[in-house]
């Protein structure tokens, strides 16, 4: 369990804190602490009795403005990142001590030495690398970074070694160690080659006008060189496969297939045999298998569209697969192995997911390596006119249509417009203005046809039907169930909503919240 305290920074007021947790006879697994007036802190779960009496007792604190249940700290965060990249990075890394003894090795440095990460630990890197004293370069007075060429079994790497510095209470740095990069000269010619013949073109369908969306794309192309897990968020129709796709062929993996897959759109009782196919006489006595869509992605890309859809049993799979690459197939007891570089893709907030226990914190860190967020049209209003007119000029020439340009009153309004349905309903939007402009040269806003919009109301609904009053009830209901998991008694609940505690207890009896009733929702969706 993880709460985020929200205080004044004030000097003691962790210490208090913990205290307060110890008179719980809670054992603390960790704690984070910032200058922004934020403190973490992760201890083991306990009764919901007990966590009321708990968050009320930290509430009382003097200079305690908040506090609330979080699905992660920070600190979390960092260091799952920080494994799951070096994990997947595909050149050898080595982290070593003082005495050159190896504290930390990923997968591929494992691999290259032929040793297990117990074997390995705390064994002087020497013994498999030569070419380089490690022990001597540390205690030297200048330890500064450097390349020099090293062998491994008779095969010529060049090591970027990289000392690790701790900084002192004067300002000063102390070396702590060094990390050490190894990359073998086919490695090398093959990043090169990579990097001259990424086709220039290859973002081309990802529109960028704007100053932010531009940004957006030279993050993209930074990744899309890298094997490692790349999560993209953003709201609907943003483009978030169409910049799936563009990174894979900015890729050197361009020739190798690009699979996409639709987790919402898979039904549960077929969605593990589609993804790891099945063995021979597995499935109703077929005596051939079946390659699942993972196995057909080898040596490519495979984007995992709507990801926070992925039912709970294939989060579990897919976990293992990025961990060690390796899956079953359906009925079969052999392990297939895949080279395969996977992209997910969300609109969802995959953190807050966690939290009410949708989608597993263990996924969310293996795919949550490398991250573009997508911004809605609304945050990139300079974008909406040069897009128009690119997708105005494509369908009027798929559509042997005389339109040229838009209406001086459509570029307002397209502009002025909020767009929820973002490039997807932009897009469309054209496309309907172009197909009943007929033989006219602009397109008006008639032709648009875009339904009334708000960003402050949403969409102006004509079709409504009911009462203000069963309106804003549903509303009520709506916005208690949300809110009574982080403040679960009606004092707390009336304190944050500024209304008497009597009043949030017969609203709550009134629409049937209880905790009870929401842990059977959240074990019902879960």
């Amino acid at each position: 369990m993880r709460l985020e305290v929200l205080c004044e920074n004030r000097l003691g007021i962790a210490q208090e804190i913990l205290g307060l947790l110890a008179s719980f006879n809670l054992n603390l697994r960790g704690i984070d602490a910032d200058q922004t007036g934020r403190v973490y802190v992760h201890f083991p779960e306990i009764e919901f009795s007990d966590f009321q009496k708990l968050m009320q007792s930290i509430r009382k604190i003097v200079g305690v403005n908040d506090v609330r249940a979080v699905s992660h700290m920070p600190s979390e965060q960092e260091h799952y990142g920080l494994l799951t990249l070096l994990k997947n990075l595909p050149d050898p890394i080595f982290s070593i001590d003082l005495k050159g003894q190896i504290t930390r090795a990923n997968d591929a440095a494992l691999k290259l030495i032929g040793e297990d990460e117990s074997s390995s630990d705390k064994e002087p890197l020497n013994n498999w690398v030569s070419g380089f004293s490690f022990s001597k370069w540390l205690a030297s007075k200048d330890v500064s970074p450097l390349a020099s060429r090293v062998s491994v079994e008779k095969i010529e790497y060049l090591a970027e070694i990289i000392p690790v510095y701790l900084p002192d209470v004067d300002d000063k740095k102390i070396v702590t160690g060094a990390v050490i990069l190894l990359k073998s000269s086919q490695r090398i010619d093959k990043q090169y080659n990579a990097l001259k013949s990424a086709p220039e073109n290859s973002f081309a369908n990802v529109l960028a006008f704007s100053p932010a969306m531009k940004e957006v794309v030279a993050t993209a192309k930074q990744h899309a060189v890298l094997d490692a897990p790349l999560l993209i968020s953003g709201d609907t129709g943003t483009g978030k496969e169409v910049l799936a796709r563009a990174c894979h062929e900015h890729s050197d993996r361009r020739d190798k297939p690009f699979i996409a897959i639709n987790c919402a759109a898979i039904p549960d009782e077929v969605a593990e045999s589609e993804l790891f196919g099945y063995a021979p006489n597995s499935v109703s006595k077929r005596l051939e298998g079946k390659q699942g869509l993972i196995e057909k992605a080898q040596g490519g890309t495979l984007f995992f569209d709507e990801i926070a859809e992925m039912t709970p049993l294939m989060q579990v799979k897919l976990v293992r697969l990025i961990e060690s690459n390796k899956f079953r197939r359906v009925g079969g007891d052999e392990e297939v192995t895949v080279d395969i570089r996977i992209i997910c893709a969300s609109q969802q907030d995959l953190s807050q997911l966690i939290q009410t226990g949708k989608f597993r914190e263990d996924l969310y860190y293996r795919i949550n390596v490398l991250q573009i967020n997508l911004l809605p049209l609304l945050q990139r209003k300079q974008d909406i006119i040069p897009l128009a007119e690119t997708f105005l000029a494509y369908y009027a020439l798929k559509l042997n249509s005389s339109a040229q340009r838009l209406s001086i009153d459509a570029k307002r309004h397209i502009q002025d417009y909020s767009w929820p349905g973002n490039i997807r309903q932009l897009k469309n939007a054209i496309y309907r203005g172009v197909s009943q402009s007929l033989d006219a040269i602009e397109v008006d806003v008639a032709e648009l046809e875009l339904p009334s919009y708000s960003k402050d109301f949403g969409y102006y609904d004509c079709e409504f039907e009911g009462t203000l009053d069963q309106a804003t009830k549903q509303f009520e209901a709506n916005l208690l169930k949300r809110l009574y998991p982080a403040y679960p008694s009606t004092r707390l609940l009336a304190k944050k909503l500024g209304v008497s505690h009597t009043a949030i207890a017969n609203k709550l009896r009134d629409y049937g919240i209880n905790k009870n009733t929401l842990n059977n929702s959240n074990n019902g969706e879960s």
